[in-house]
């Protein structure tokens, strides 16, 4: 059988109140006094009847420890306060960089040519004197580009000359080095340049063999 719980009311009998109120507070003074001897702390209790009667006690003095408890709470809001300040002011930061990038926003569009028709000439000629400032910056930039461009072509116009200078001359030397190579003309047996040796086709028996065979008379 699951019990409920015992619902905690007031005692509605005055003389059932007051003895029950003299067990309790007898009760939780005894346990305010051995938790201080049991555990070495500081304990200070106080209690006030229906009546207003004052009942206490203090483990050491009920005034330092009173004291103790105000620097206590004291010391903790102080502590809470800077973090409600803090957040005050970082939601007014946050108010103001709104603001910011708002101005931000209008001020681009000022500049894009759009939402021009609020300005003032004053406005506008601030707007103007922008543009032109922001021009200028941009064509001294795209200058300072080009002639950086044109300085790294140069670098590599004499880098690919100087290599072409070399190749000329490294050419030039093997061809003088294939030109003393070349052998000089050989000569045969009679004299006679190789090179002017008759190099033309001839069919039949060798010239020697065919005079031989037309001296031999022919046998019976």
């Amino acid at each position: 059988m699951v019990r409920g719980k015992t619902q905690m009311r007031r005692i509605e009998n005055a003389t059932s109140r007051q003895v029950t109120f003299s067990k309790r507070r007898n009760g939780l003074l005894k346990k305010a006094f051995e938790l201080s001897v049991l555990c070495d702390a500081e304990v200070a209790v106080i209690i006030f009847s229906p009546r207003g009667k004052l009942s206490e006690f203090a483990s050491s003095s009920m005034q330092e420890t009173i004291e103790r408890y105000l620097k206590h709470t004291k010391d903790t809001r102080n502590k809470q306060q800077p973090t409600e300040q803090n957040m005050q002011h970082l939601k007014h930061e946050a108010a103001n960089m709104v603001k910011k990038i708002e101005l931000l926003e209008v001020s681009k569009r000022k500049l894009l040519g759009e939402g021009l028709a609020s300005c003032t000439l004053e406005e506008l000629q601030q707007i103007e004197r922008q543009l032109e400032k922001s021009v200028s910056n941009i064509r001294a930039r795209k200058n300072q580009v080009f002639n950086e461009q044109i300085a790294q072509l140069k670098e590599k116009g004499k880098v690919l000359e100087a290599e072409n200078t070399r190749l000329e001359e490294k050419c030039g030397m093997e061809n003088w080095q294939g030109s003393k190579e070349q052998p000089e003309n050989l000569t045969n047996d009679d004299g006679a340049s190789t090179s002017d040796v008759e190099t033309e086709l001839f069919i039949g028996p060798p010239p020697e063999r065919r005079a031989r065979r037309l001296a031999i008379p022919p046998q019976n």
